[in-house]
Order: structure tokens, then C-alpha cells, then sequence
């Protein structure tokens, strides 16, 4: 095409090969990252990714797009903040604009107990290069004017945290970026083939079992989110984790009122304002297992109460849209990352409520450790094999949705 236009495909349509250096089970942001470091940065272009629906579809499409470093272990805040850094530059780096903005995030605390886990979380994120303040009463009204101190009356705030670096990007953004500038670094992109199957031979997977056929692989990554656990039993692991839904809802749009995230640590509620003018609310998971995305008028009207409550303004807003997502829930609430004992077949999973927040250096390390097998020092941490060899790293204090 001549003139001002140019037509550009976002992403090509392949045949799928019946062999690939590296499989990825899964085409969501952390699927779609390790392909894209593992064509840009290691020159393995080879590389197949694998979505039984469309790319985006599963947990990917259905997260709050919040983005920080203020986490509570000392394995956690370094591995976030390198996540973080990667987001800020992470439109110029994929030529793709992923609406990143950087708004701050409030953490309320009604308790003296929640708020000395805050003080002692913004010791850890300063002492690791990560600011998080300590804010009184008057100081949070400097930072949001909207927020009720009283809690409508029955719990009133004692304090909160506040960390700057707090940002957002757009989570179908993100994905689309990560797809288009890996497939034109020449990795296939399949929608609509599902994984059915491992190929083991001996000790070693050696490729998968698809809709459309077997396909080999030097190496097979699952990125499955919710049903990595599954995917995993394919191999015959078996992970530690258990899948709970997580859900939210946004209301229609209004004009910008709400800058940066607000959340209650002891109500487990979080809100923000979306670039469209929505209000977006989530809580808590489930507290049950369950594979249903489907969300519920309970939590809808539990949700909604509490969002009240630390923002009252919010009252007359009107719900347009609630859906749930999958989280796999590790025991220390920390992801899994890297090899699995079985050799040729490695996992980026129980990333619970995290997965979206983490997927630059998850992506980047993990193609890191399929090009050269050597797991990189950030996330030697979380492996799999640290449940076997009692060295958790604890970090459910980091969450209010826990």
C-alpha cells in the first residue's frame, strides 16, 4: 500500500510444524513474553506457542491491569521491580503502545495490626531500592481527597502505605504487543489448538499431544495459568497448587475522579479508575475451588458495599460488567518458575493474583534458562523443588485478595 497508509499484519497465520525447538502451552501474557525473549534476545526463533482459544482469553483478559514492586519478601520486591522497569519501557521496546500510565497506589489500613504489616513491608521495599511510604490520616486525604476516613462509620482508617511506582497498562495491550513482536521475530502463534498430551520418552518430554496432531519439541514450557496444574499431570508432575476464581466488575463510565489505585487491606477490596472512565472493583478470591469463571450477585453486592465504604462518592455509580478469572494459589503465594524435574519440560505457574504484574521478567528469565539451562539468579528462589526442600518464600501479606 503507497501513500499515508500502511498495512500492517498484526499477526500471520502459520502451518503448524510438526517439531519446534521450544513449545509454549498457553497464549497469554507470560506464554507470549517467553516466546518473544526467547526470539529476541536468544535468537531461538523456532518457537511455537499453543492456545486451544484466542490469544488473551484465559487470565490474561480477565485481570485488573495493576502493576507495582511493593511486595514483602526479600525474593519478591527484587523480582517485581525488575517486572516493573521492563513495563515502563515496554511500549517503545514492542513497538506497540501498551497504555501504560504510572498513578501511585494507596493501601488503607483499619488496624494497628495491618498497618505495622505496612511499615514493616515499606522498611523491606526501601532497604531493596522500592519507595513505599507510611501515611497518616491527613496525608492519605493529600493523596485522595475522595477517600472516607471513617470507613463509613464503621471502620475508620489508622493509616495506610503508599507506593509511587504504583502503575497500570492495559492488559489486551500487553498481550497483543508481546504476540505481534514475537511473530515478527518469526515465532508461530497458533490459536485454537489444544494441548491434549505429553510426549515422554524415559525421563524426558520430548513434545505434546495436540487437537491437530503430535508436534515435537527440544522443550516444552507450560504458561497455562489457571490449568497449569493440569497441563503439568500431563507430565506426570504434580504441582502444589489449588485454583480458586478471582472476580471484579466495572461500572459505566464517568469523568476522571479517581487517580491511582485505592485499596483496604483488612476489607479486601481494591479500586481504580479505568481510561475509559469506569470504576473497576475487586476483592477477594473464592474461598473454594473451583474452574467456573463465572461471577456471582454475592460478590457483586459485598463488593460493592465495601467500595462504598472507603469511597463513598462511589454510591450512585452504576455496574455495567462483572466476570471472573482463574488464579492458581501456590501455599506461600508465590509463583512457580522453571524446571520440574522432568527434563525438557518446565513451568511458569501459581502466579496467583500476580501473573500479569510479573510477566516481563518472568518471560525474560525464563527464556533465559530454556537457551542456556541455567536458571538466572532471580528466580532461582521460586522453584518448584523449594516445597520439597522447605524454603518457601511466604508472601501472602503482599495481597488483599488473598
Amino acid at each position: 500500500m503507497t501513500g499515508l497508509f500502511r498495512h500492517r499484519v498484526y499477526l500471520p497465520q502459520r502451518e503448524l510444524r510438526r517439531s519446534y525447538d521450544v513449545v509454549v502451552v498457553g497464549g497469554g501474557v507470560n506464554g507470549l513474553s517467553v516466546a518473544y525473549h526467547l526470539a529476541a534476545e536468544h535468537k531461538i526463533r523456532n518457537v511455537a506457542v499453543l492456545e486451544r482459544s484466542y490469544i488473551g482469553s484465559g487470565a490474561s483478559g480477565r485481570n485488573t491491569q495493576v502493576l507495582r514492586a511493593n511486595y514483602n519478601t526479600p525474593e519478591t520486591v527484587p523480582l517485581y521491580a525488575a517486572s516493573l522497569a521492563r513495563y515502563r519501557r515496554l511500549s517503545q521496546e514492542l513497538d506497540f503502545n501498551v497504555l501504560f500510565t504510572n498513578q501511585g497506589e494507596l493501601d488503607l489500613c483499619h488496624t494497628e495490626d495491618s498497618l505495622q504489616v505496612e511499615r514493616e513491608k515499606s522498611a523491606l521495599n526501601r532497604a531493596l531500592g522500592v519507595r513505599t511510604d507510611i501515611l497518616g490520616p491527613d496525608e492519605i486525604l493529600k493523596v485522595c481527597p475522595l477517600v472516607d476516613l471513617s470507613g463509613g462509620g464503621e471502620l475508620p482508617v489508622v493509616g495506610a502505605s503508599y507506593h509511587p511506582p504504583g502503575s497500570f497498562a492495559r492488559h489486551d495491550s500487553v498481550v497483543w504487543g508481546y504476540a505481534q513482536a514475537a511473530a515478527r521475530r518469526g515465532v508461530d502463534v497458533h490459536q485454537e489448538i489444544e494441548v491434549t498430551g505429553m510426549r515422554i520418552e524415559g525421563d524426558r518430554c520430548v513434545g505434546v499431544e495436540t487437537s491437530r496432531g503430535p508436534v515435537g519439541a527440544g522443550h516444552v514450557v507450560s504458561a497455562a495459568a489457571g490449568w497449569s496444574s493440569r497441563i503439568a499431570s500431563m507430565a506426570g508432575v504434580r504441582l502444589p497448587i489449588v485454583t480458586h476464581a478471582l472476580q471484579a466488575f466495572v461500572t459505566e463510565p464517568y469523568r476522571p475522579a479517581l487517580r491511582g489505585l485505592v485499596s483496604s487491606m483488612d476489607l479486601m477490596i481494591y479500586v481504580s479508575q479505568t481510561a475509559r472512565g469506569e470504576l473497576l472493583a475487586g476483592a477477594e478470591i473464592v474461598p473454594y475451588s473451583t474452574y467456573s469463571t463465572r461471577s456471582t450477585f454475592e460478590f457483586l453486592a459485598e463488593a460493592s458495599k465495601r467500595s462504598v465504604m472507603i469511597l463513598p462518592f462511589m454510591a450512585r455509580a452504576r455496574a455495567m460488567r462483572q466476570w471472573g478469572g482463574l488464579c492458581d494459589m501456590t501455599p506461600d503465594s508465590s509463583p512457580i518458575l522453571g524446571p520440574t524435574g522432568v527434563d525438557g519440560f518446565s513451568v511458569m505457574a501459581g502466579m496467583g493474583t500476580w501473573g500479569f504484574k510479573g510477566a516481563p521478567i518472568f518471560g525474560a528469565t525464563m527464556a533465559g534458562y530454556v537457551a542456556t539451562g541455567q536458571v538466572p539468579a532471580l528466580i532461582a528462589p521460586f522453584a518448584l523443588s523449594r516445597f520439597r526442600d522447605d524454603r518457601m518464600v511466604p508472601d501472602a501479606a503482599s495481597a488483599g485478595t488473598h
